[in-house]
């Protein structure tokens, strides 16, 4: 397929144009039955050194290099001075080849008109049709008291931001320069400002910039970034230059008329990512949860929180919320009273190791869907407290999918992390645990022909949820630092809490994937150092790495790996029909021998023999190694009492 220069396409519509107008100019000065007889001494000539002389003032003025779909006020203008321009260098032609014998002085006049239509009529009709209407071209753009700032981007929403600095919504802002990686796009114009070329020449542009005394005092980016090279580069070159690295805010600010200024947005660490935000389907989740009953543990945490924000807008029959805390019970409520007051809702104040407090809310509420995202997460804290972690993260767990066998719950979804697979700590060894006792039980489910479907859903870390690193990264910014990393190869999975709460609800309203009863994993692309994590939130928060906050490294803690993993090699993966999500085969497991196991657990961990309760979690997850170190905390140890007598 042939590929037209656009650049080329409209130097040579204008020359046409310009043509045609000398043509056009004669027909009306002479009339249409006079035009061949009186014009034929001079038609042939005059319009080839009329069009000569349009290329010639198009080029200096450069009217073929701004965008059609942009053309503005500035535009306008423009034009209207080329065409004088030209009506004017034509005029002393005229009169050295003609004497101003041959061709009519009142033509040149027409001439202005018919060529000024013929140019901008074009434009404004093309600019009309994208917009809907011609109130964009109209506004202008004075210069006096704004922030010169570059774009990144020369995209629509560029457009749509050099717009505001004139209408008052974005006023404090003069964009001076935007650059973008489309080669194809250099040297041309959006709204009269000049697109300069890729984002790796950013600081010859600085240096141009600087010359014509204009100097850039942010860089903001106009749309998402989906290649984490490209960020590094942008925020490299940024600080090189002393240069905040921005974005903008959601173009709907843009929009409304009643906001008085719009501010540029720090860059979000989702931006970080490198790779676009998963999507959810929301007719399928939809139909999970409208008119049905719908029970969420861990209600008011990271993941509990935002699952009973977005399934609230879903119009479910009643939301039944549970959490061991008073307080984020109590937060989760006011957030739902605003979001949907009319909702019913019913909150129990319950621990999940509560085996009959649970058995009694089920008793009374009789849920649909149950989300089951109540668990003790944080590594360290777990690894320091192993009995709590089995009562929570085993028992918790145990007690809840027993309860949705028992009250006939239709689905119940399993909340875990990618720390569960090959766990060197003793939060992923319980969470493993958690899964396959749920496995285990699904696969007796099915083969009992019992409807309840149970699904396991597999994520990596949630930015900034609670006890993650990048609050912790904030704090100690905030702080002046040090940051601290605990090695400088460490790795790790990211996802957004709405990403995560979105599979979640995909999972559990695809069918397949419920009937399956399989590990629902979303494809997470690469994972993210976190000392380059450490040093992007530094440059972010607009600080130079290690020179005005140290990075220091603090050494792996117990149970931390190097990396993680999504999945456990016996685990096959297979494609599913929601796009980027992965389903993985269960490895089977015997009901009777891990139901077995897990009582004596629950025993042994109330009791508090910790070493005794680990052991028996190493039985069930045999990749699971136990540490034995001197950074290792007291109970591993505790010398055995003899268990395999026992």
């Amino acid at each position: 397929m042939i590929r037209i220069n656009r650049t080329y396409a409209v130097a040579a519509h204008d020359v046409a144009m310009g043509a045609l107008s000398f043509v056009i100019a004669l027909i009306l000065r002479w009339g249409p039955n006079s035009f061949a007889h009186e014009s034929i001494g001079f038609l042939f000539e005059g319009m080839i050194i009329f069009s000569a002389v349009c290329a010639l003032v198009f080029w200096r003025t450069r009217t073929y290099r701004g965008f059609w779909k942009y053309a503005s006020l500035r535009d306008v203008i423009n034009i209207a001075w080329a065409v004088s321009l030209t009506i004017l260098i034509f005029l002393p032609i005229l009169f050295v080849a003609t004497r101003l014998e041959a061709f009519p002085r009142s033509a040149l006049f027409i001439n202005w008109f018919i060529l000024l239509a013929l140019l901008l009529g074009p434009r404004l009709l093309y600019r009309a049709i994208i917009d809907g209407s011609l109130g964009g071209i109209l506004q202008r753009t004075t210069i006096n008291g704004k922030i010169p700032v570059i774009l990144v981007g020369a995209d629509d929403n560029a457009e749509l931001f050099i717009r505001a600095t004139s209408s008052g919504a974005a006023s404090n802002y003069r964009v001076v320069a935007i650059i973008d990686d489309d080669l194809n796009k250099k040297d041309q114009y959006i709204r009269n400002v000049k697109i300069y070329g890729p984002g790796s020449k950013l600081a010859e542009i600085s240096k141009d910039l600087k010359r014509q005394n204009i100097q850039p005092q942010r860089l903001i980016l106009t749309s998402e970034i989906t290649e984490p090279d490209r960020l590094k580069e942008l925020l490299a070159a940024a600080d090189g230059l002393s240069l905040p690295l921005s974005r903008l805010p959601k173009l709907t600010d843009f929009q409304n008329s009643e906001k008085k200024s719009i501010e540029v947005k720090p860059i979000a660490i989702e931006d970080l990512l490198g790779r676009p935000q998963a999507t959810l389907d929301m007719d399928s989740v939809a139909k999970l949860v409208k008119g049905r009953k719908v029970c969420i543990t861990g209600a008011g945490g990271t993941i509990g929180s935002e699952l009973c924000k977005q399934i609230s807008e879903l119009f479910p029959a009643k939301l039944v919320l549970i959490d061991n805390s008073e307080y984020n019970l109590y937060s989760i409520d006011q957030s739902l009273e605003k979001i949907n007051c009319n909702i019913d809702r019913k909150l129990y104040l319950a621990d999940i190791r509560d085996k009959k407090r649970i058995k009694d809310t089920f008793s009374k509420e009789h849920p649909d869907v149950v989300f089951h995202a109540a668990a003790l997460k944080h590594v360290p804290m777990v690894e320091s407290n192993p009995n709590e972690g089995i009562l929570t993260n085993i028992i918790g767990t145990r007690n809840v999918a027993d309860a949705c066998v028992e009250f006939e719950v239709d689905s119940m979804v399993l909340i875990s992390t990618d720390k569960a697979v090959n766990p060197t700590n003793v939060m992923g060894a319980t969470k493993r645990v958690a899964e396959s006792y749920c496995q285990a039980l699904g696969e007796t489910l099915q083969v009992n022909q019992n409807p309840l479907k149970i699904v396991t859903v597999r994520f990596g870390n949630v930015l900034g949820s609670s006890g993650s690193v990048v609050p912790l990264f904030h704090k100690q910014i905030s702080e002046g630092g040090p940051v601290t990393v605990t090695h400088k190869k460490i790795s790790r999975f990211f996802m957004t809490t709405r990403e995560a709460v979105q599979l979640v609800l995909q999972a559990s309203a695809n069918i397949n994937i419920a009937a399956n009863g399989g590990i629902c994993v979303l494809d997470m692309g690469k994972p993210i150092f976190i000392n380059d994590l450490a040093h992007q939130m530094i440059r972010l928060a607009g600080h130079i790495p290690d020179v005005d906050i140290n990075i220091i490294y603090t050494g792996l803690r117990p149970g931390e790996k190097l990396y993680e993993e999504l999945f456990h090699p016996d685990e096959a993966t297979t494609p599913t029909s929601i796009p980027g999500v992965l389903l993985a085969k269960i490895r089977s497991n015997d009901y009777s021998l891990i139901c077995s196991v897990i009582e004596k657990m629950e025993s042994k961990a109330i009791a508090g023999q910790s070493m005794e309760a680990i052991l028996l979690i190493s039985s069930l997850v045999p990749e699971y190694k136990i540490t034995n170190n001197s950074d290792t905390p007291n109970f591993y140890k505790e010398p055995s009492e003899n268990l395999g007598e026992k």
